[in-house]
């Protein structure tokens, strides 16, 4: 059963105007949804966005009941194209909740987990791209090595990388359990309390779903689409995820920067954003009863400028 991370934390700090335009940008199974639209009232408006076709049969029967609640089946990476196709000049809160949700992981057949076999898939999204198990069988040692190292941080990269293109010469990786075993296999040093093949499972599910990619060009526009006094809101599950987020928040905050020393008034720093609170990470409570929440991490900001 999927539950949903910060549940309260988030919405509550998102929503500044009832009669505001929201956006969730990572519908999942629509908690955050749901929740916000209880915040807004009857001049309020949600769009939720979400690459997984299954988020999108979610997101369909909660629109049919709920007039202010529309959907867009995509990355938020395409929010600035879908908000002016709806003909919406900016919003008043964007919430990212970001990485694989249980749902996911918890589905054999989407090829996310090595827990169970299944096919080598990792699509969040199942209509369009490529595989896990297809970008696995043509990718050379040195780009496999690269991913493993930049997205999954893992230490053994080119070793591991090296085993998986001398396993595809034998035979194809196509499922869960081989590359699994393969990565295990070749990891000469395993982490107490971790799988073997952990990071090498998320090193390919982020590359082959371009999730940092994607959360970078969403900061990267995230200004033009909020109004002022509109937040932005992000859950990071990981330390790449969460160091993205922590830097954009803190460069917008901060302003521009001068040499120390250098005389400057502070309304010349042209600060477009403000920190909103501490991050905010999730009580004993929801871990004692979702140890999903555990690694989970927010980050608030508000547009100022």
């Amino acid at each position: 059963m999927h539950q949903t991370v910060l549940l309260r934390e988030a919405v509550d700090a998102l929503v500044t105007n009832p009669a505001g335009f929201y956006v969730d940008g990572t519908f999942g199974r629509g908690g955050h949804s749901r929740y916000l639209l209880e915040k807004l009232d009857a001049g309020g408006r949600l769009l939720g966005v979400d690459k997984d076709p299954a988020a999108q049969a979610a997101a369909q029967q909660l629109a049919g009941a709920e007039s202010r609640f529309e959907f867009f089946h995509g990355s938020f990476a395409e929010l600035p194209a879908q908000l002016r196709r709806m003909g919406i000049e900016a919003v008043d809160g964007i919430l990212l909740d970001l990485g694989v949700s249980s749902p996911q992981l918890d589905d054999g057949t989407r090829g996310f987990s090595f827990l169970q076999d299944g096919p080598l898939d990792m699509r969040m999204d199942t209509t369009r791209g490529e595989t896990a198990a297809q970008w696995l069988s043509h990718a050379g040692t040195e780009e496999i090595a690269l991913v493993l190292k930049e997205y999954g941080e893992e230490r053994f990269s080119r070793r591991i990388a090296a085993a998986i293109v001398a396993a595809r010469g034998v035979e194809a990786i196509t499922s869960t359990a081989r590359l699994a075993r393969v990565v295990s296999e070749a990891n000469p040093k395993w982490e107490k309390h971790k799988h073997p093949a952990t990071r090498a499972f998320q090193a390919i599910r982020i590359k082959v779903n371009r999730e940092l990619v994607d959360l970078q060009e969403l900061l990267a526009g995230a200004l033009d689409l909020l109004r002022v006094g509109g937040r932005l809101v992000v859950i990071s599950f990981h330390s790449l995820e969460d160091r993205l987020v922590k830097r954009y928040m803190r460069d917008m905050s901060r302003g521009e920067q001068f040499p120390p020393g250098v005389p400057v008034r502070d309304d010349a720093l042209n600060r477009r954003m403000k920190l909103v609170g501490k991050a905010v990470r999730a009580s004993a409570a929801e871990v004692a009863g979702n140890v999903r929440s555990r690694s989970a991490i927010m980050r608030v900001a508000e547009k100022i400028s």
